[in-house]
């Protein structure tokens, strides 16, 4: 970095899974970047000056790029610093990557993480009303089935694309790392997620995660804990 060059800052909020995945990957590459949260939903105007749709993660890079929206934001940090790459260079891997990026990042998203973390944190934090306990309960019944597609790629895979690290594990783990943190992701029968999620759990590109701590909602003890 330049002497006097403005520092790297990221606009998150700590438990939405899309800032964890950008903050992963930051953490990946390597890069240094101040942290600022953000609380979207009191739609801030110097938030809607860089993000017109009003949501995080917005990045600030050194070089004044304004970037919005989690997967924009990782493609031009793939692209931009090259030194650690997290999408493989065959076409047709770096497809499966992204194939299992956009069913974390939507199917997981809509499915689970909206019916747990959004009915159970965000709703208190918003006052946007009380839980829907069945919105609740189908989180709950829909996790299994993602759990267990994890069970099956990594039982095949060293990692979930394949033999390599990659923004599809990236991905997935920002999502379950957010569920994690209610207490809400069913290890115990799910055994090969599990294995994985511990590997991840493990790299040190993920101790500021295990480090989050919603003011007056703390996290359950083995939400940090690497022997969970």
């Amino acid at each position: 970095m330049r002497y006097g060059a403005p520092m790297r800052k990221l606009y998150h909020f700590w438990i939405s899974p899309a800032c964890r995945k950008v903050r992963l990957t930051l953490n990946e590459k390597g890069l240094k970047y101040d942290l600022a949260v953000e609380k979207s939903w009191e739609r801030r105007d110097g938030l809607l000056s860089m993000n017109p749709a009003g949501e995080v993660p917005v990045l600030v890079d050194e070089n004044g790029a304004i970037l919005a929206d989690s997967q924009a934001i990782v493609e031009y940090l793939e692209e931009t610093y090259e030194d650690v790459p997290l999408l493989p260079k065959n076409t047709q891997e770096r497809a499966e990557v992204r194939r299992l990026i956009s069913w974390f990042d939507n199917k997981f998203q809509v499915e689970v993480t909206d019916n747990l973390v959004e009915e159970k944190i965000m709703k208190r934090l918003t006052r946007s009303g009380t839980p829907n306990t069945a919105a609740i309960r189908a989180g709950h019944h829909n996790i299994h089935y993602h759990l267990d597609y994890i069970s099956y790629l990594t039982e095949r895979r060293s990692w979930l694309a394949g033999d390599e690290f990659s923004l599809a594990d990236i991905s997935a783990a920002s999502q379950i790392s957010a569920v994690d943190y209610l207490g809400d992701v069913p290890w115990e029968q799910h055994p090969s997620a599990k294995i994985w999620y511990s590997r991840i759990k493990s790299r040190p590109t993920f101790r500021s995660l295990l480090a989050d701590n919603l003011p007056g909602m703390p996290a359950p003890q083995h939400y940090a804990d690497l022997d969970f």
